[in-house]
């Protein structure tokens, strides 16, 4: 089967409409930032070099330093879709942040976002 074309895009292209999403709502690109480094383990500066580096979304997840294990309680429909219900995993993952990205424009607060509260 072939791999979906959003595995080409590159991290680069759609981090500026998460961005754009936040701020939108009030939020910011520190806190976008915040939710990315969270996911998948990424410093700021390692988060920024991949920008820089226009690392493809396949790359940038496979090349992630530590995806958090506790992505598994994100839960939820995104696209119309239960990102729980998402067989393939890499898609899984693009799925996952794109949901903390709408948590955070929906103006859930951060300890909610990144699975700190109790």
């Amino acid at each position: 089967m072939d791999e979906h074309r959003v595995y080409k895009y590159s991290f680069a292209s759609v981090y500026p409409h998460y961005v754009t999403k936040a701020e939108r709502k009030g939020r910011t690109k520190a806190e976008v930032d915040a939710i990315i480094c969270w996911l998948t383990g990424y410093s700021q500066q390692q988060l920024d070099d991949q920008i820089a580096a226009k690392t493809d979304l396949k790359g940038f997840f496979s090349d992630a330093p530590a995806l958090n294990p506790a992505r598994d309680q994100i839960k939820g429909v995104i696209c119309g879709i239960r990102v729980e219900e998402i067989e393939e995993p890499l898609m899984r993952e693009i799925r996952y942040l794109d949901k903390l990205i709408d948590e955070l424009a929906r103006g859930k607060k951060m300890e909610k976002i990144l699975r700190t509260a109790a």
